[in-house]
């Protein structure tokens, strides 16, 4: 496997994961040109060359082993590669999507990215026509995008869905169906070899493929790497609170990581009611074990919708005496109103900040003053990376003592 060119790497941009798309591709670009300079370093220094003598040796080496075998660019320098592919999506008067790949991807590992929660419009028609679709929408265009690459001749396809469609229909409580295994079962039929996401809603889901893998990545390392750079954090006395039974694992990993106690919030729902939004939820009573008086509390959980179980446990919490709360959300929905209340909630100091990742394009959180954005594409164009050279991803999953080396590093500092 060639580490400096990735020849047989292609990456398409469904219309809602283009801006998240476009992200990775500006971190694969930078891995693979230090991975070139690195070779050519090792090469002049391990048989004496001179860096041009040497990238010369090594661009012809991949233009030889990459088809089409076309020759580009200047023969003693670094040369950029071509990954993401031109695509054109068209939307119909009647509401069919059409995919067409506009060059060849025969004989390449295809790498589909789409961002099925994206509200905003999208591009369609070359341009000319704006959408802003659904869930449902991106979860078809999807099927049309991977049918398209199938057909094109593609050696192998993988989704790049930085948050899994459907996937808080995981389980059967009555006569209903586990709509999360039947999207997996469906991706599986039209020929996707692999999914890469983030903290999926439910382990069980991977129970639903059968040769498909899953690549659950975590976004912990950004998350702590943000929440070090919060003023006074190390000032003041830090507890990791999860926000319910649920979520206690990941909490825990937190706890353990950064060598502070855990407390836990147990909610009692009443499941005759159905969450509409963040005020009119089915929780009907919080409880707390565990101690917040004084102290500033972290919060993790892997979602956010309405908001309204996070709204009602930050203001329990204040009332129990917490000093400061922070949350953290790997996947910051904030479906219908939550954005508002969350400014009003923010306005009456029950939170002081909320560190949320760009799984999913959201314009109008990136200038509250209560919310971080955490950058999580160079992740993502990491682990695409290893899986392409047939390396381990098992770092990328497992990074505790990278985040142990990182707090402490921010603990000095402060």
């Amino acid at each position: 496997m060639n580490h400096s060119n990735p020849a047989n790497l292609a990456l398409i941009a469904c219309p809602g994961g283009e801006i998240f798309a476009d992200k990775v591709v500006v971190h694969l670009k930078k891995g693979y040109r230090r991975s070139f300079d690195n070779l050519i370093a090792e090469l002049g220094k391990h048989y004496e060359l001179e860096s041009h003598t040497a990238a010369r040796q090594v661009n012809f080496i991949n233009d030889v082993c990459s088809p089409p075998h076309k020759i580009q660019g200047n023969a003693a320098e670094y040369r950029s590669p071509h990954i993401k592919i031109p695509t054109l999506f068209t939307f119909f008067p009647n509401g069919e999507i059409k995919a067409e790949i506009l060059e060849s991807i025969r004989g390449k590992d295809i790498y589909i990215v789409q961002d099925v929660e994206n509200r905003y419009p999208v591009l369609f028609n070359s341009g000319e026509t704006k959408k802003a679709l659904t869930v449902n929408d991106h979860l078809l265009t999807i099927f049309v995008t991977v049918d398209a690459a199938r057909e094109a001749g593609a050696e192998s396809i993988t989704l790049v869905l930085p948050v899994y469609p459907y996937s808080r229909q995981h389980k059967k409580k009555g006569r209903e169906g586990i709509t999360a295994g039947r999207v997996a079962k469906i991706l599986e039929s039209l020929g996707v070899t692999r999914i890469i996401t983030l903290d999926i809603h439910s382990r069980e889901i991977n129970n639903a493929f059968d040769k498909m893998r899953l690549e659950n990545l975590h976004a912990s390392y950004q998350i702590i790497r943000e929440l070090s750079r919060i003023p006074g954090i190390f000032d003041d006395e830090l507890v990791v609170v999860s926000p319910d039974t649920g979520a206690v694992d990941r909490n825990k990993f937190y706890a353990s990581t950064l060598k502070k106690p855990l407390a836990l919030l147990y909610k009692e729902r009443d499941y005759s009611k159905v969450s509409n939004n963040a005020i009119d939820n089915n929780i009907s009573e919080i409880k707390l074990l565990g101690d917040v008086h004084g102290k500033t509390v972290f919060i993790a959980d892997d979602m956010l919708g309405t908001g309204g179980t996070l709204l009602k446990a930050m203001k329990f919490l204040k009332e129990q005496g917490a000093k400061k709360v922070i949350c953290a959300i790997s996947l910051p929905l904030f479906t219908g109103d939550a954005i508002r209340y969350f400014d009003e909630a923010y306005q009456k100091g029950l939170f002081h900040r909320i560190i949320g990742t760009n799984a999913i394009y959201h314009e109008d959180l990136l200038w509250r003053e209560w919310y971080i954005s955490v950058n999580i594409t160079k992740l993502f164009a990491q682990t695409i990376t290893r899986l392409h050279q047939g390396l381990p991803v098992s770092s990328l999953l497992d990074n505790r003592s990278i985040i142990v080396k990182l707090f402490e590093k921010s603990a000095d500092k402060a």
